[in-house]
């Protein structure tokens, strides 16, 4: 299995379980009486981060956008709309989320991103990390 694969699917593994304890510390922080809604995207973020094993621009935009998801889905499932809990209704009606609600989920979307694109936590031997591109190396470029 090629080694870029490989630490994109241990990014993978990461942002799913920092995503699961990002949700659940969010809610426990809530029964605790704060709100913290950067809290489940930032989770993702750092544990994509943590367990991937090369930088890559890309993941960490999806994971900015994953963080993103989570958050309003985080939202929806402790604070539903009076008028109907239901998720459609709830997307129809982002717009009506209080600011604070979408400027905490822009943040963890934000932290998301940015530890998620490092690799932060290098466990593998150096024999078998991935190598580094080069820096005159233009990826986009054919040879």
């Amino acid at each position: 299995m090629p080694r870029h694969l490989m630490s994109n699917l241990l990014g993978l593994v990461g942002a799913i379980v920092g995503g699961v304890l990002g949700f659940y510390t969010f809610g426990w922080l809530y029964s605790q009486g704060f709100y913290g809604l950067m809290i489940p995207g930032a989770f993702l973020g750092l544990g994509c981060g943590l367990l991937a094993q090369h930088a890559s621009v890309p993941r960490g935009i999806a994971c900015g956008v994953a963080a993103l998801i989570l958050a309003l889905f985080t939202e929806w499932e402790f604070f539903p709309f009076v008028a109907d809990s239901s998720l459609s209704y709830f997307v129809r009606h982002l717009a009506d989320l209080r600011p604070v609600t979408a400027l905490m989920a822009v943040i963890g979307a934000a932290i998301a991103l940015w530890v998620g694109k490092d690799a932060g936590f290098r466990w593998l031997p150096e024999g078998r990390r991935p190598a580094p591109a080069e820096p005159t190396q233009d990826p986009m470029r054919e040879v």
